[in-house]
C-alpha cells in the first residue's frame, strides 16, 4: 500500500467544514533481537552446557515469578 503525499479530506455531514484525515499511527520497528544464551552452545565445551541451562532456568523462573503481579 502506498503512502499518499498529502492527507485526503474526510467526508462529513453536508455544510460541515472538511478536515484532513488523521495521520496513520507510527509503527515502531521491531525491538532489537535478544541474543539467545544457546546461540553459541554448540561451540562451547560440553562441560559448560549445564551452567548455561541452569542460568537460563533461573532467568525464566525469575520472569515467571512476576506473572502473578500483573
Amino acid at each position: 500500500m502506498s503512502q499518499p503525499d498529502r492527507p485526503r479530506p474526510v467526508p462529513g455531514p453536508p455544510g460541515a467544514p472538511r478536515t484532513a484525515a488523521p495521520s496513520p499511527p507510527v509503527v515502531q520497528a521491531d525491538p532489537p533481537a535478544v541474543r539467545s544464551p544457546f546461540t553459541d552452545l554448540a561451540r562451547r565445551p560440553v562441560s559448560e552446557h549445564v551452567a548455561v541451562f541452569e542460568a537460563e532456568h533461573e532467568r525464566l523462573q525469575a520472569e515467571l515469578s512476576t506473572v502473578d503481579q500483573l
